[in-house]
């Protein structure tokens, strides 16, 4: 990043809090603030687990609190505990927090189309496909990557769509017990390591790197969920692991796919690994692949 860069940012950021207005303490002509209109419409008709309303909008568990109590002063929402669960708390809108919802969401409609109105065909569209443009990348600047245990319910959440995924996919279906799959020790430091990225919160890819003692590394179940995918979190994935293996002194990085699935293939050639012939023997693998890379520069 350059200063250039960041001037830009800030810029982008000034003109767009003014222009949806923001600034204002009556957000789009309500009674509430833009933090407490936006929890109403994150609440929905369905209701939400008040962890997931924090997560989804970055806010601490007290400010998040404290505009919940506002909005249940107002009669707009009621926060009650789970049965099963007390310290589990679901936000549901009552009648009247419905009714608010719906007029935000036309003055939301509006103001949307105040900003489109002024300009004309050719700039309307170059407009709304550089918004959605911003809204991925604003999207995949979101999405946290962590090591985990492969043990943590998110790594198994993650394995368990993953398997999914590959039986739906595979011409030959899929059984993780013919597999090569590693033990959950292989992935545990000192041995390995186990990532999952998280979206708002929620797990959406996982991908573990094998660290055996004498031999190349090798990246193993990299999987990123349908509806992350286009955030480059596959190549995010890649660079990460790459940079793990080099960490541990390690020269060359490996890894197997099934034919089914063309655009990891596309990423791997495209991050720079070379097709080789088989090293292992997975009944599932018909392409292999081999990085040589770099250690981290000293300091």
């Amino acid at each position: 990043m350059d200063a250039a860069q960041i001037r830009q940012v800030r810029r982008f950021n000034r003109t767009v809090t003014e222009r949806v207005g923001v600034l204002h303490d009556h957000f789009l002509g309500g009674a509430r603030p833009i933090g407490a209109a936006r929890l109403l419409w994150e609440i929905g008709e369905e209701g939400q687990d008040v962890r997931h309303l924090r997560a989804r909008l970055g806010l601490d568990s007290g400010y998040i609190s404290r505009l919940l109590r506002s909005l249940e002063n107002d009669g707009l929402v009621t926060v009650e505990p789970q049965p099963r669960d007390r310290r589990v708390r679901t936000a549901r809108l009552t009648g009247a927090g419905r009714a608010e919802r719906a007029v935000l969401d036309g003055r939301s409609d509006d103001l949307a189309g105040s900003l489109l109105e002024p300009l004309n065909t050719a700039q309307r569209t170059r407009l709304v496909a550089a918004m959605a443009e911003v809204d991925r990348l604003l999207t995949a600047a979101t999405v946290t990557v962590e090591a985990v245990d492969p043990g943590h319910p998110d790594a198994e959440h993650c394995l368990r769509s993953y398997f999914t995924e590959l039986r739906e996919r595979f011409e030959s279906g899929f059984d993780p017990v013919r597999s090569l799959l590693p033990d959950a020790g292989e992935l545990r430091p000192p041995r390995g390591l186990f990532l999952v990225a998280r979206l708002h919160g929620e797990p959406v890819g996982c991908a573990g790197l094998k660290l055996p003692a004498g031999a190349p590394a090798e990246i193993k179940r990299m999987w990123v969920a349908p509806e992350a995918r286009g955030l480059g979190l596959g190549r995010r994935f890649l660079a990460e692991l790459e940079a793990r293996a080099a960490e541990h002194g390690r020269e060359v990085l490996r890894l197997d796919t099934n034919r089914t699935l063309s655009a990891a293939i596309g990423l791997y050639h495209s991050c720079g690994f070379e097709e080789v012939a088989a090293f292992n023997d997975e009944p599932y693998a018909h392409h292999w692949f081999e990085k040589r890379i770099a250690a981290p520069e000293p300091g």
